[in-house]
């Protein structure tokens, strides 16, 4: 029973923790939208970021 309580708090907390991380990315895209003026800009600091994205979320998700 401890197991399956564990679990499902587990299920839970990772459920609240993705959700809080997309809505801050999401305020902080939009930041940066608003202070980023140029195509181009946008294009390549939005790879940096996707790059940084690519390598960070699997490691961050395997401390979870």
């Amino acid at each position: 029973m401890a197991s399956l309580f564990g679990q499902l708090l587990i299920g839970l907390f990772k459920e609240l923790l993705e959700d809080r991380l997309k809505a801050a990315g999401l305020t902080f895209a939009t930041w940066l939208d608003g202070k980023i003026s140029g195509r181009a800009l946008k294009l390549i600091l939005g790879g940096i970021l996707g790059l940084a994205a690519y390598f960070l979320l699997p490691i961050i998700l395997g401390l979870v």
